[in-house]
């Protein structure tokens, strides 16, 4: 699987080359283009129970895309619903912690899934859940906004509004609490957010979803203004 990122990064585009027989798992909606003899499977993946968690959940789809390449190879192209990047990670193992809505796509032995013991730490957070990503192979995430990398050594704390956190690594330890008092929380413009430690690495997002739809929303006209 090769893997060509353009137009980065305010309106990213995946171009994914697939080697012959070679499967990629799609986030439903993804995919922009693709080779016409690309074979589709969907299906709800890891099972019904699995499925129904990571998109009641997760926030995710309840079914997944697979694309088999034939004999020949192919190409798909894939882009998120919202403007912003992408990136490309390669996992050997690791565990990766990632907001729902920014998982784009997959190799197959890579897992997703809800069971994290964390996870309802994030459930009141703007909305905010996180996926357990794991395995070896192939990992596509998007962003709102530019991606931004920040690595913490051992101890080393960074708090991160949540609404602006896309991944952080196992083992690291975070805290989600108010960022002052509900007072400040409901007027000040600033909600939760989230306290690691590390050791390990986190991307961060430059655009908050929560923040545009909070300046967007009360700028729509109301229907009883339509009357």
């Amino acid at each position: 699987m090769n893997v060509t990122i353009d137009y980065r990064p305010s309106y990213a585009t995946a171009k994914v080359d697939l080697d012959p027989g070679e499967e990629i798992v799609v986030e439903a909606g993804a995919m922009v283009a693709m080779s016409t003899d690309l074979e589709l499977q969907t299906k709800a993946r890891g099972g019904f129970l699995k499925s129904l968690g990571r998109a009641t959940l997760g926030g995710e789809s309840f079914f997944l895309n697979t694309f088999s390449a034939p004999a020949s190879g192919g190409r798909i192209f894939l882009a998120p619903a919202l403007p912003g990047d992408m990136k490309l990670l390669e996992l050997m193992g690791e565990t990766l912690m990632v907001q729902s809505g920014s998982y784009i796509a997959s190799s197959p032995e890579v897992n997703v899934d809800t069971k994290w013991s964390g996870a309802k730490t994030f459930f009141a957070s703007e909305g905010l859940v996180m996926l357990k990503v794991h395995g070896i192979g192939s990992l596509l995430i998007s962003s709102y906004g530019a991606i931004e990398e920040i690595e913490l050594g051992p101890g080393e704390q960074f708090t991160v509004d949540t609404g602006h956190l896309v991944t952080f690594t196992e083992g690291m330890g975070f805290d989600v609490r108010k960022v002052a008092g509900w007072k400040s929380t409901i007027f000040g413009g600033e909600g939760l957010v989230v306290d690691l430690t590390g050791p390990g690495k986190a991307t961060l997002q430059t655009r908050s979803e929560d923040a545009f739809l909070s300046w967007l929303l009360p700028k729509l006209p109301s229907q009883n203004a339509s009357r």
